[in-house]
């Protein structure tokens, strides 16, 4: 019998009088699979309706039929309207549509491992082959899964695809963010920075609205790692114009925070702290919990940077910003993230016991696929042990450091990795390791 029809969201994103040749070939093969099974010829299925030519045309895909014709024969054959439209019946689009809600709850949710599994289970269901726009949605879901559990490599290759195939679908410019960020993250920033110009800089330039002001912020951010602070501060000052004309918490929140890391990076502390401390305040009264949390670990660091002396309230917004991700089923990297970040406040407030047992908390929850931060744990991880007098212990992570740091592209961020790493090597009476760091930090500096 037939199995009802579909709600609106089956239809999304499909235009029947605009389907490509390969699908009207599918559904007219459809069409003519199931008549024949029902025993019916051309004529018995199109009387009285239609014409028998009108249905051997829908069969051999020459003619594409509006829906209230695909009705029609759907009810005359006995199937479901989504099975002649997809090639799936309505009770497997459920189960679609089901597990694609579980995966991103699990996604939201922080469940990173979890939602990657549903996720790459529903890609290798071959029942999403015909549904571009929820194919679409459980590879973009995949890949930011995937990014959260650390393996950039495999969110770059399933980002790329999409985004170079212009299989976006709805959210290309989602798509752009994602891909531009994991490539920050990875250390290839000329293509992070590729990403971002292609869709904001290049021709037909479109007018600003939040989620290309979200685009505007990866892009900065990638000028900043790069140590692009002319270029930085430039865009900026335009990205800023942009959210203050949008006006919506959205844009402000991403514009001020990314100008107050380029302002920080400029040396303009004071003023750094001011554009975070508004971006703080937006978020508290409309962002999600989670990621207010994330910010308030973000604006806690950067406050220890610009007032040292500030340390101990810096540290407690730190231990308030962790509870809250934890409370929020955060990802293992955030919460990784907070206890380095925790290791940095203990230095800054001389207890080096605290710092060694956060950094080494942190350092044990990563692996090689978030290489960034797990070489950030393991310098702050040897920098605490050195004023803790480990001197043979800290030695051992500053080796790590290094290997870790030899492999990463040159840009600002590896230039203060080896900076660090210098000076704690210098600590220690390494004097010749001490100076090849020196001269890495120059050279990833460009100097």
């Amino acid at each position: 019998m037939h199995d009802g029809l579909p709600s609106v969201a089956v239809f999304r994103g499909l235009h029947l009088q605009g389907v490509p040749v390969s699908g009207q070939d599918l559904i007219g093969q459809r069409i003519k699979t199931i008549r024949r099974q029902r025993g019916l010829s051309q004529a018995q299925l199109a009387h009285p309706e239609l014409s028998d030519s009108y249905v051997s045309l829908i069969e051999s895909g020459k003619r594409t039929p509006t829906v209230a014709v695909l009705e029609l024969l759907a009810a005359k054959l006995e199937c479901s309207l989504t099975y002649l439209i997809n090639g799936v019946t309505a009770e497997q689009m459920h189960d679609l549509e089901l597990g694609l809600n579980y995966a991103s709850m699990a996604l939201e949710n922080g469940e990173v491992a979890e939602a990657r599994r549903r996720y790459a289970e529903l890609l290798e269901d071959g029942s999403l082959a015909g549904l571009a726009p929820l194919r679409q949605r459980a590879e973009f879901g995949y890949a930011l899964a995937s990014e959260a559990c650390g393996d950039l490599d495999e969110a770059i290759t399933v980002l790329t695809r999409l985004h170079d195939a212009g299989d976006a679908g709805e959210r290309p410019v989602a798509v752009a963010v994602a891909l531009s960020r994991c490539h920050r993250e990875r250390g290839d920033l000329a293509a992070a920075v590729r990403v971002g110009e292609v869709a904001l800089l290049g021709t037909g330039r479109p007018a600003w609205n939040d989620e290309l002001v979200e685009l505007g912020a990866t892009l900065l951010a990638a000028y900043l790692v790069r140590g692009d602070l002319l270029r930085a501060s430039q865009f900026a000052r335009e990205l800023l114009t942009a959210a203050e004309n949008l006006n919506t918490p959205r844009a402000v929140v991403a514009a001020c925070w990314n100008a107050a890391l380029v302002a920080e990076s400029s040396g303009r502390g004071e003023e750094a702290l001011s554009l975070a401390e508004r971006a703080l305040a937006v978020q508290s009264e409309t962002g999600e919990s989670r990621n207010l949390a994330r910010l308030r670990q973000a604006y806690a660091l950067l406050r220890l940077r610009v007032r040292p002396a500030e340390a101990q309230a810096c540290r407690d917004l730190m231990l308030r910003g962790e509870r809250e991700l934890r409370e929020s089923s955060a990802s293992t990297v955030d919460i990784a993230r907070c206890l380095v970040n925790l290791a940095k406040a203990e230095i800054v407030l001389g207890d080096p016991g605290k710092a060694v047992e956060y950094a080494r908390r942190g350092r044990d929850m990563l692996d090689e696929r978030t290489s960034a931060l797990l070489a950030e744990a393991h310098l702050v991880l040897g920098n605490a042990l050195l004023l803790f007098h480990q001197s043979e212990e800290a030695s051992a992570e500053l080796t790590v450091v290094e290997s870790m740091l030899v492999n990463t592209p040159p840009s600002r961020r590896a230039a203060e990795g080896w900076l660090t790493t210098a000076t704690a090597l210098e600590q220690l009476g390494d004097e010749e390791a001490s100076e090849a760091a020196y001269h890495r930090a120059l050279a990833c500096a460009g100097l």
